[in-house]
């Protein structure tokens, strides 16, 4: 079952004759993780950052076809690409959250940095706050380091427990689809592990949908993979058959390495 469908979306940067995505049509599957890969440029997180609209906070781009989210209320999907007011922008970023490459945990302490989204949806009950972070901190594999210190900066933390910190941010509003863009690509192994290993509990309860340069982390992690290549969407299918047995020569020769 899909919680979002991508349909024929075509997306051209503003000031850009040429469309960055041509009419990609991809099923973003419930409780399960989607990888994207290709080469760099080939528009994987040009997709993946369409999927929140953050693109919007910067004018002037161009969307074609429809990104619908399913909405766990009514059971219809509604089209992302419709949202026009400040309000329902906020709404989308809580349903449908974003990790990115480099930490970006603000300059505030652990708590508040985890209780930010909560405070923005209107929860002011102290209880509740208190309870929701330590959830959140617990589904993050961090509050084990960092109980005892939750007043003190996050910018003190190291870059594996930022990037924790940061996807406990986004879980604590508990979205429906979590956006990771390269999430250990600036980490060391051990925290690039531990990062893996909570993605993969995560999907318990979200929906995941990550771009990786990292072709051994898809396939260990994804549950379906899509390639991309130039801005076109070459491939999509279960990750086993996109690394086992691909239909596709461009992707056969992207995964064995003959390109990319």
């Amino acid at each position: 079952m899909s919680v979002m469908k991508i349909k024929k979306f075509s997306f051209t940067y503003a000031g850009v004759d040429h469309p960055s995505l041509k009419s990609i049509t991809l099923p973003i599957e419930k409780n399960k993780i989607t990888a994207l890969i290709g080469p760099s440029g080939c528009g994987k997180s040009t997709l993946l950052r369409s999927m929140n609209r953050i693109h919007d906070l910067y004018p002037g781009n161009k969307y074609d076809g429809k990104i619908e989210l399913l909405n766990e209320e009514t059971g219809k999907f509604e089209n992302i690409l419709e949202i026009k007011k400040e309000n329902e922008f906020i709404k989308l970023r809580q349903k449908v959250g974003m990790i990115f490459q480099k930490p970006t945990p603000f300059p505030m302490s652990i708590f508040d940095n985890v209780a930010y989204g909560l405070r923005i949806a209107g929860i002011k009950n102290k209880t509740e706050l208190k309870d929701r972070v330590e959830t959140a901190l617990k589904g993050s594999a961090l509050w084990k380091e960092v109980h005892d210190r939750l007043d003190k900066s996050a910018m003190g933390l190291s870059g594996g427990q930022q990037q924790r910190l940061c996807i406990a941010r986004a879980v604590a509003v508990k979205p429906e689809v979590l956006l990771f863009d390269e999430p250990t690509s600036a980490l060391d192994p051990i925290s690039t592990g531990a990062i893996e290993e909570l993605i993969v509990e995560l999907k318990n309860d979200v929906s995941i949908a990550i771009v990786t340069h990292n072709m051994q982390q898809a396939s260990r992690i994804s549950d379906y993979t899509a390639f991309m290549y130039l801005g076109d969407l070459i491939e999509y299918d279960k990750t086993e058959n996109i690394f086992l047995n691909p239909k596709e020569k461009q992707t056969e020769d992207y995964i064995t390495g003959r390109f990319g």
